[in-house]
């Protein structure tokens, strides 16, 4: 027998090991939703499509359990057809989008991860409901046949809405509501998917040979057959023999050419149309200028700019064939960017200007209209004209337009000089460009180099550097900037970069900016010949990168420690010293690592008392064995929005375990108010690391149950409502409140705690109750997990509750099941007659719903008026009743009592064959 207890024991301590793991758990997840849903529907595979119309308000929460606490995170792909994830997310348990639009619609996932395991998804599919307003278009066809022997006019009306669900589309006419076949010269085309106009499907009704009665007043209806209450729509529609397309006429000239500051006025008129025609102005590519006036077809663009500058279109509509339109264009004068460039003799390979050559002097400006632009040449000062020596052309078909050429011919020392090429437009108003040129015995072509200490450059990041390169000649030709080594940008993000003294200023270097970068004489402003360039090195210098960035380790005293510190990547790479220091939490000894909260606690709230509620406090202790052992633990409670903590000790006997779950309950919570917790582990050597978190009032109902209980405190009984279809109804009450002295030999003298001021629900069964007449309570709508798309799932969920049956005359208590979409269908679960005793008595169930459902509690008033039946405590727990009750909670109860039952059994069979073979 002494071997049966040593092998008892055994299997006990192995018990505590395995039990101090059995906390921590991979995430799972749930999807649930408390939005303005219209349909909740389970399709194949377990999504679930949630449908909400436009507008509404989405809310979707992420339940999520495992521990350590799994971090969460929504994502979205744009449908069912698409598995990538947008780049926004959402790290929130609940996701919220208030007035949901169409677009907003699709699948949703919940990721959760911490750690351990794959992290888990669900997803669920957002199908957004709306219905837009119809529109109706109305075309006319009319052909003759062969020898005008029949002439035929059709009319064709076109009705269109956008919707999701699809629409469905009826007509009218008049209050006559048009069917295929219920009128000969009328047809009904079958909907077809359609763009014109707007994207939606459309619905053709065809009036042939147009007759009499056929002028009338036409209604098109479209409906989603009030799916999310989205009534129907209509747009109505009155043909007569005028009926006509729209027709207009601009009163503008085309195009219009202003100067910038003058304003513009455009009138749009209409020439035709029945009904009469809408108008509308819009440009061509982008809005209409903000400062733009409206007035009917009348625009008016006050002060005009060059960015107003653009075709601009005047649109006529009646839904009468096609929208008629007129366009105009807005050119707005315009003179920038003048520039020049000289070039030497091309028959002599010297780029020098030399007497007895040829020279060419350009100019160029960019001109809006390019047409009107004129341009004039003087020398020093005097009109020059063309001549044969000197050869003016104001256009030149290998180079850009708006461009000016002066050739020099037979260059002589009298030509040396300032020459001025004047560009102007005709139209007045624009101020003139003037470019000098100087042409002397000076004027060299350019020579770029660089300065021997300016190349390689050598900085740090986050320095500000000036890259030179030095340019001669006469004139000096603007230097162009671009990186030498890679086809990337430079550092103000544009490919090249200009400078006019040759000198390339960066803020805020990078380590990005290293490498080489070309500079080089544009032909522009200089002479036209082949670009000098030169190339300038730029080094960055930063600081090494370590692994890891950030080294926290934790030690009890007196024990041995190792760290190490590899270097990632520098610049230059030859790291010289290597230093440790300690501070700034690069190394830490003694100290405790932080707590980790347990969220997985199934339902923490008490609702035994009508103002205070309870908090079953939950968490495990990360790494327990990293540093000297826990003492105790420094709990801090303040209420949500004050300022103030309220501090305890909580003392811990022995050394805890890794994965052990502590539990400390929280009492004297006020209802409903939330409270900060801070929990601090204490060691010999000090205070550890602090963990925080927030702890809320919470209604008993949760959208998939997990579970519930209700103790009848609150004012809204759980949600409990009363059946509508019995005789009388059960009543909230409390023993100091009850008025005993007519029926005192019946029901409870305190609720089922023994509190006189708790609450419970009774049926009152005094006059003028009669005998068989019933109460019924019904429990609020729980909703179960989804099921399993490979496999059946039969959740069990234990049902319990307290019941008082005392009194003389009690009759009977019976409790139904109800599933949903089976409200006529209940079934019994539990039922009980007859007196009782002065006394609470439990009742325990195993049931086994397999969709959402319901509880109904039905009491029957018995042969007279001691009949009174109490109910209190309710319970919903997922998965079947143990035979035992659980253990109460202490300080470190949890982690033990779940495993225990799983041991239990090999331990019996082990003594049973022990003690047979004894």
């Amino acid at each position: 027998m002494d071997l049966v207890y040593g092998l008892v024991w055994l299997l006990t301590v192995l018990l505590e090991g395995i039990s101090g793991q059995g906390v921590y758990g991979p995430p799972t997840v749930r999807i649930v939703h408390s939005g303005l849903a219209c349909n909740i529907e389970e399709e194949r595979y377990s999504e679930r499509v949630y449908t909400i119309r436009e507008g509404e308000t989405l809310e979707l929460t992420c339940l999520v359990t495992g521990h350590p606490r799994p971090q969460i995170r929504w994502t979205k792909t744009a449908g069912s057809a698409s598995d990538r994830f947008q780049d926004s997310s959402v790290f929130n348990e609940t996701l919220r989008i208030t007035n949901i639009q169409r677009h907003q619609g699709g699948r949703y996932y919940c990721k959760a991860e911490n750690g351990l395991g794959s992290p888990a998804i669900k997803s669920i599919r957002v199908d957004v409901y709306y219905l837009d307003d119809p529109i109706v278009t109305v075309h006319q066809s009319i052909g003759e046949a062969k020898e005008q022997f029949y002439y035929e006019r059709t009319v064709f009306l076109r009705c269109v809405a956008n919707s999701n669900p699809p629409v469905r589309y009826s007509w009218r006419r008049g209050q006559e509501v048009l069917l295929q076949g219920s009128d000969k010269g009328v047809e009904i085309y079958e909907p077809f998917f359609t763009q014109v106009g707007i994207k939606g499907e459309t619905k053709i009704l065809k009036l042939k040979n147009l007759r009499p009665q056929d002028y009338a007043n036409y209604s098109c209806i479209a409906s989603v057959r009030s799916v999310c209450n989205i009534p129907d729509k209509m747009v109505s529609f009155r043909l007569s023999n005028k009926t006509a397309s729209p027709s207009i006429k601009l009163l503008v000239d085309d195009p219009i050419v202003v100067n910038p500051g003058e304003a513009i006025t455009l009138v749009c008129v209409t020439t035709g149309g029945e009904p009469a025609p809408t108008l509308t102005w819009v440009r061509s590519i982008g809005a209409l200028p903000e400062k733009t006036g409206l007035n009917g077809g009348t625009l008016t663009i006050p002060a005009v700019a060059s960015d107003d500058a653009g075709t601009y279109s005047c649109i006529a509509n009646n839904n009468v064939g096609n929208p008629a339109k007129k366009s105009t264009n807005i050119i707005v004068r315009a003179l920038k960017k003048g520039r020049f460039w000289i070039t030497p003799d091309p028959y002599h390979k010297d780029d020098n200007i030399q007497i007895g050559r040829e020279v060419k002097i350009s100019c160029q400006v960019e001109a809006v209209p390019s047409e009107e632009l004129t341009f004039s040449w003087f020398k020093n000062g005097r009109p020059l004209r063309s001549s044969e020596r000197m050869v003016i052309t104001q256009t030149d078909p290998d180079v850009s337009p708006g461009t000016t050429n002066l050739d020099i011919i037979d260059l002589k020392f009298t030509d040396f000089g300032t020459y001025t090429c004047v560009a102007s437009l005709k139209g007045g108003g624009i101020s003139d460009i003037s470019i000098d040129v100087n042409i002397s015995s000076s004027t060299v072509p350019p020579n770029l180099t660089v300065p021997q200490e300016k190349s390689p450059l050598v900085t740090r990041e986050g320095d500000i550097i000036e890259l030179q390169c030095q340019v001669t000649g006469k004139p000096k030709p603007i230097i162009l900037w671009s990186r030498a080594d890679k086809e990337i940008a430079m550092p103000d993000g544009s490919m090249q970069m200009e400078s006019y003294d040759g000198i390339l200023r960066i803020v805020n270097v990078s380590r990005e900016m290293t490498g080489t970068y070309r500079c080089q004489t544009s032909q522009y402003n200089g002479f036209n010949v082949k670009p000098r360039e030169a190339l300038v090195q730029l080094i960055v210098q930063y600081p090494p990168a370590v692994e890891p960035t950030f080294l926290e380790i934790r030690q009890g005293q007196g024990r041995s420690i190792t760290m190490s510190c590899r270097v990632l990547r520098a610049y230059p790479t030859r790291v010289l010293t290597y230093e440790w220091r300690l501070g700034n939490k690069l190394l830490r000894t003694g100290k405790a690592y932080a707590p980790e909260f347990y969220y997985d606690t199934y339902s923490p709230l008490w609702q035994n008392r009508p103002r205070v509620y309870s908090y079953s406090l939950q968490w495990t202790q990360m790494n327990p064995d990293a540093v000297d052992r826990i003492l105790a633990y420094r709990l801090g409670i303040r209420q949500a929005g004050q300022q103030r903590w309220w501090e305890q000790e909580i003392t811990v006997n022995g050394n805890i375990q890794k994965g052990e779950l502590i539990t400390y309950n929280l009492t004297e919570l006020i209802k409903p108010e939330a409270y900060e917790v801070r929990l601090t582990p204490i060691t010999r050597f000090g205070e550890g690391d602090s963990t925080i978190r927030v702890i809320k009032y919470s209604a008993p109902v949760n959208p998939h149950l997990r579970e519930f209980h209700c103790g009848f405190e609150d004012g809204n009984i759980c949600l409990f409502t009363q059946d509508d279809t019995d005789n009388f109804d059960w009543t909230k009450q409390s023993t100091a409140t009850r008025d005993t002295k007519y029926t005192p030999n019946t029901g409870p003298n305190a609720d089922r705690s023994g509190s006189k001021e708790g609450f419970y629900m009774y049926i009152e069964t005094s006059r003028p109750r009669l005998e068989g007449e019933k109460a019924r309570l019904l429990s609020p709508f729980f909703s179960v997990a989804p099921k399993n798309p490979y496999g059946v799932t039969n959740t069990a969920y234990c049902f319990s509750f307290y019941y008082h049956m005392y009194g003389q005359h009690i009759g009977s208590l019976n409790v139904y099941l109800r599933l949903k979409g089976q409200t006529t269908i209940e079934n019994p679960v539990w039922s009980s007659s007859g007196n009782k005793g002065q006394h609470w008595n439990q009742a325990r169930v195993n049931i086994h719903p397999t969709t959402s459902f319901q509880l109904i509690f039905e009491g029957i008033r018995g042969p007279g008026i001691e009949g009174d039946i109490a109910i209190d405590d309710v319970s919903i727990v997922e998965g079947e009743c143990m035979k035992a009750d659980q253990p109460a909670n202490n300080l470190r109860a949890g982690a033990v009592g779940t495993l225990a039952h799983i041991w239990l059994f090999p331990v019996i069979l082990l003594m049973s064959v022990l003690s047979h073979q004894r």
